[in-house]
């Protein structure tokens, strides 16, 4: 019997066996692209009670069809680095595919009010790590509303709030963070000891520290010495690291940067990183990013700095004005050539880094996926469509599964998986959103499920369904 008979005869047994069979969801006659199985071939879906039960060759009966034809079925994105898991913000992952959104960067403290806040009332799944900064902030008493911008980020804790800062991370691990977020540059004055106390916390929970690093640019003190921080904490201790938009800590030395995770990895530190597919980010004038000297170290100047609000570029008189007040900033900073290589990495994690509040943000927030899919595997051809997909899906997945036992069951599709499903048109996907007006939705992803419910169906939201459950670590410490 040759391999081509027997592969066929198998595909009868297998259409026949689901002849007879009934499911809640079928998506027919897509190509379904899955790169954790190596799976690329036209497929039909069959789902029951939330999980994907059948995969066929021919299509599946069900009391609600989707014909994706001429689409792609691919797993549900997986967003590693979000601000905001509200109902806006939703609505707008949603419609770039995305069915899992983690604040893992500066995360959450204290951890279980803020996951029973959601709890029910949430279209896609969510989570957070436990974070320094916040637990910090605690600690003390920095009553700055999200990023610190008093105690916590102008001077050196005492002992015993660095005791209470690190109890408070304990907590939050007990109540289910997704491993411990740490935004370093804005807290400039914890001590490396401190650090490095916390990266001890993390190894002893074996979960990874989610690290926006103390330095950036290429100047010194920079990336390397931030990298060199953060790779020794995590050898000395023993921790996992994943060092979060490594382009644009990187700014113009992203392949110095690069090549020193890439060097750490191969000498046996578990350490992963992310980018997102733009040359500009965003935070708060207020925090210590801007503190000065900030436009030597980043490369860039107050032309640079863009108000979300208004869409005005700042001068130096102006910066001044509205770092005291406090504001939402565009910073441009990075060039294309060193996103188009940080897209290419084969193993880089696509991540976003974004919020939008009332329709107004950053276009990463919306349009970071479909932006992935139209430009740099369409249009521009950096990387191929499967690979995109692994970047999109498998790969934050798979970086998540030790310490969260059913991110096994996501960014994958395969029977058993949970039924979390993105379709697009490859020809006409494409994200809308732009520096001067986010708030715009990605076009060409008919439908997305969660849990096996649609959330996006015919390119719209679908109201009054709650299917996101929270995303939670196992561990004790």
């Amino acid at each position: 019997m040759t391999l081509t008979r027997r592969h066929l005869l198998a595909a009868l047994s297998t259409a026949s066996a689901y002849s007879q069979t009934t499911f809640d969801t079928a998506i027919n006659n897509g190509r379904v692209i899955c790169p954790a199985n190596n799976l690329d071939a036209i497929r039909s879906i069959g789902i029951t009670n939330g999980v994907i039960t059948a995969i066929s060759p021919t299509p599946l009966k069900a009391k609600r069809i989707i014909d994706a034809k001429n689409h792609v079925v691919s797993p549900g994105f997986i967003d590693l680095h979000v601000h905001r898991q509200d109902a806006e913000n939703n609505r707008y992952k949603a419609r770039d595919g995305v069915t899992t959104t983690l604040e893992l960067e500066i995360g959450v403290s204290p951890m279980k009010p803020w996951i029973d806040a959601r709890r029910g009332k949430s279209l896609i799944h969510y989570g957070a790590s436990v974070g320094h900064v916040p637990a910090r902030m605690t600690a003390t008493n920095d009553t700055s509303e999200w990023l610190p911008a008093g105690p916590a980020a102008t001077r050196a804790a005492t002992d015993p709030e660095q005791n209470k800062t690190l109890e408070l991370l304990r907590q939050g691990l007990r109540e289910g963070g997704v491993g411990i977020g740490m935004g370093i540059a804005y807290t400039p004055f914890a001590s490396r000891a401190e650090i490095l106390d916390v990266f001890k916390v993390a190894a002893q929970a074996k979960v990874p520290i989610f690290v926006h690093m103390r330095g950036a640019g290429a100047k010194d003190p920079g990336v390397v010495e931030a990298l060199q921080e953060v790779i020794t904490d995590a050898a000395a201790s023993g921790a996992s690291l994943h060092v979060v938009h490594l382009n644009s800590s990187s700014g113009r030395a992203f392949e110095l940067g690069l090549s020193m995770v890439r060097g750490a990895k191969a000498r046996g530190i578990d350490v992963s990183y992310e980018a997102y597919p733009y040359i500009a980010g965003m935070t708060q004038l207020e925090s210590a990013i801007f503190n000065p000297g900030f436009r030597e170290h980043l490369d860039m100047d107050y032309k640079d700095i863009m108000l979300v609000e208004t869409g005005e570029r700042l001068n130096e008189e102006t910066f001044k004005i509205h770092r005291k007040k406090g504001a939402t900033v565009i910073t441009f900073s990075m060039r294309e050539q060193d996103i188009d290589m940080a897209m290419a990495a084969p193993d880089v994690i696509v991540a976003s880094d974004g919020w939008i509040t009332n329709g107004k943000g950053h276009p990463r927030a919306s349009g970071s996926y479909s932006h992935v899919l139209a430009t740099y595997v369409r249009e521009r051809k950096v990387i191929t469509l499967k690979d995109a997909i692994r970047k999109m899906s498998y790969l934050p997945a798979a970086r998540l599964e030790k310490m969260v036992p059913e991110m096994k069951k996501r960014g994958r599709i395969n029977v058993g998986a949970f039924a979390d499903i993105t379709v697009f048109n490859p020809d006409t996907v494409q994200d809308k959103s732009t520096y001067q007006n986010a708030g715009q939705y990605s076009e060409g992803i008919p439908y997305v499920l969660v849990n096996g419910t649609l959330v996006v169906d015919e390119n719209k939201i679908v109201e009054g369904v709650f299917p996101g459950q929270p995303v939670m670590s196992k561990v004790t410490i």
